[in-house]
């Protein structure tokens, strides 16, 4: 069977969580440490909801390998301050 996702590719993850204490740059951090290199501005949007209780980051950034995508949702997984993930 073919890999679905051919690596390296740029792959987008979305990150929600409370709107509060610069969850951007908590995520921007987190990502800079799971990839081991800085993430680019232009790499990295949020969209809050429509009440601004919750806000929305997408990361897009090159992954290499399968394993790699999944190291990384399950480091989102451990993380208290995100509560949904994509």
């Amino acid at each position: 069977m073919a890999a679905l996702i051919e690596y390296p590719t740029v792959y987008t993850f979305k990150v929600m969580g409370l709107q509060e204490g610069g969850f951007q740059d908590y995520v921007r951090q987190l990502f800079r440490r799971l990839m081991g290199t800085e993430i680019s501005p232009d790499s990295i949007s949020e969209q809050p909801s429509s009440r601004g209780k919750y806000v929305s980051v997408t990361v897009s950034v090159v992954l290499l390998s399968e394993e790699q995508r999944r190291s990384i949702y399950s480091a989102l997984h451990q993380e208290k301050r995100v509560l949904y993930y994509l």
